[in-house]
């Protein structure tokens, strides 16, 4: 996704630097030919990879390097430095390579190497299933399947999503495709000849409504069956819907597919004025993008200040006064308690005209088809270390999962887009019989304006947050601790500690 370079930087690396420039643990942006090319020392061992993150673009140069590996500094996606292959969603597409020699003091980049497939790993237990059955078209359900294949899975595959689209980038949907700022041809996952290339049998626009235990398929709206030896549920969240009057008209939205933000889109083209509903990071990004349209906008919520739960007071007065400076207008502390055409009634009294109306209020995992089997629930589908439910062969990842977290002990479910797509990876390994504990430390990001969020770890609830640097100069790093024990950690611009806070909580949970 990133844009092609206009100018190389950095030396050429095909003459050779010498190798006292480049440090132990060190890092160097140069070209071979056209192209630019990362290269990074590990001892005596120096590796030369592409220079920016598959997923987004970002500057591996910036990125922490973990033993064998390298992390973007944006979005924490992670690749080995050997092999370019991307270990870590959000990114999928691998790094290229390059050959490196060392003579005479000197590291030269040779030719670049070409692709192989990655080796499976070893270890499976037990003959792999025949039949693999995901339902659920996102992040966990196309991680699930890219890994199946990836890792050579030769049996059959068969994706159900009740969507009409193929899985999708969705933090976009929010984000630069909504803002106008990304083209459309960025949001799908993959383009449609993956599914087909792979032997991946996805079927859109398709509702499992039953799961038969005793013979092992899944039923569809249909009534047609589909039969399995392993079954992933990566079903995800729905948006919560508004009940109160005319909450059902047309010029009201929620966001959660392709369409929905196309729809947001279009009508966006003719309109001026927008309320959303709701101060989440969902609904604050919308109101970010709408702004980029030249939409005024008025966010109407009833917590005291945005994202405090999540964030805290100090994050949360900072980001109201970053939307308020691009010029929104927050009703805090109040509901919605009508729509009338294109009026908005609140609960204080005041009417705000809306041409549209954006409802970001959450969303609750969709659990029902998990429930009808009387798979074992709470607050979500109740999983094991290996992501597999109460019923033997049955896995499930994303939105829907509560599973034991190893760093707090504590049964969770985390609606992230990047946990989804890591479980969605566990979940695969383990469909094929490779014991994988999920161990994976959480982590989102948001963006608004300009000023991106990042946040590592999970904190349901804290006793104290220390802030270190400024938050109102956007940039700062701030830890959310409970008894004296650093939980999470939310940072602006400050990428490569926000990556040493991940890799320390890690090294945590291995002791």
């Amino acid at each position: 996704m990133a844009e092609g370079h206009t100018k190389l930087n950095g030396p050429d690396l095909v003459q050779g630097i010498a190798f006292s420039d480049l440090p132990d643990g060190g890092k160097l942006v140069g070209h071979c030919g056209d192209e630019q090319v990362l290269l990074v020392r590990r001892g005596t061992e120096a590796f030369a990879i592409g220079a920016t993150c598959t997923h987004y673009g970002g500057p591996l140069v910036d990125g922490l390097v973990v033993e064998d590996t390298v992390r973007c500094p944006w979005h924490h996606a992670c690749f080995d430095l050997r092999t370019g292959e991307a270990l870590r969603a959000p990114a999928f597409n691998p790094l290229a390579c390059w050959s490196v020699q060392q003579r005479d003091g000197r590291i030269f980049v040779g030719e670049k190497l070409k692709r192989t497939a990655p080796r499976p790993r070893d270890g499976s237990a037990g003959q792999a299933p025949e039949k693999i059955v995901i339902v659920g078209g996102g992040a966990a359900g196309f991680a699930a399947a890219e890994t199946l294949r990836r890792e050579q899975y030769q049996g059959r595959i068969v994706m159900i999503s009740d969507d009409q689209a193929p899985p999708v980038d969705r933090p976009n949907l929010s984000k630069d495709y909504l803002a106008g700022k990304a083209p459309e041809d960025w949001i799908p996952l993959r383009g449609g000849k993956f599914y087909s290339k792979n032997n991946i049998d996805l079927r859109l626009d398709t509702k499992a409504v039953h799961i038969d235990l005793h013979s092992r398929e899944v039923v569809l709206a249909d009534e047609g069956r589909i039969p399995y030896d392993r079954l992933l549920l990566a079903t995800g969240a729905e948006p919560v819907r508004l009940t109160i009057p005319g909450a059902d008209q047309p010029h009201v939205h929620t966001l959660r597919s392709f369409a929905d933000s196309k729809a947001i889109i279009e009508r966006s083209t003719t309109a001026r004025r927008a309320v959303v509903l709701g101060a989440s990071f969902i609904g604050l990004e919308v109101a970010a993008a709408l702004r980029s349209r030249d939409i005024d906008v008025h966010v109407v919520a009833p917590d005291k200040r945005p994202m405090d739960r999540v964030l805290g007071p100090q994050m949360g007065d900072f980001i109201r006064a970053l939307h308020e400076e691009n010029g929104i207008v927050f009703h805090l502390e109040d509901t919605a308690s009508s729509i009338d055409g294109s009026k908005v009634k609140l609960g204080s009294g005041d009417t705000l005209a809306a041409d549209f109306v954006v409802v970001g209020i959450g969303v609750r995992p969709r659990t029902g088809l998990a429930e009808t089997a009387g798979l074992i629930l709470d607050r979500g589908v109740v999983v094991n270390a290996f992501l597999e439910t109460s019923a033997p062969g049955i896995f499930a990842a994303g939105d829907i999962a509560r599973w034991p977290d190893p760093r707090s002990g504590e049964n969770i479910r985390v609606e992230h887009w990047v946990v989804a797509e890591r479980q969605g990876r566990t979940a695969a390994l383990n469909m094929l019989g490779h014991r994988e504990k999920f161990v994976a430390v959480p982590f989102f990001w948001s963006q608004h304006y300009d000023v991106p969020i990042n946040y590592v770890g999970h904190a349901a609830q804290w006793d104290e947050i220390v802030v270190d640097g400024d938050i109102i100069a956007k940039d700062c790093l701030l830890r959310f601790k409970r008894e004296g024990r650093t939980l999470a950690v939310a940072s602006i611009f400050r990428d490569i500690e926000s990556l040493e806070a991940e890799a320390e909580m890690e090294r945590q949970m291995a002791t």
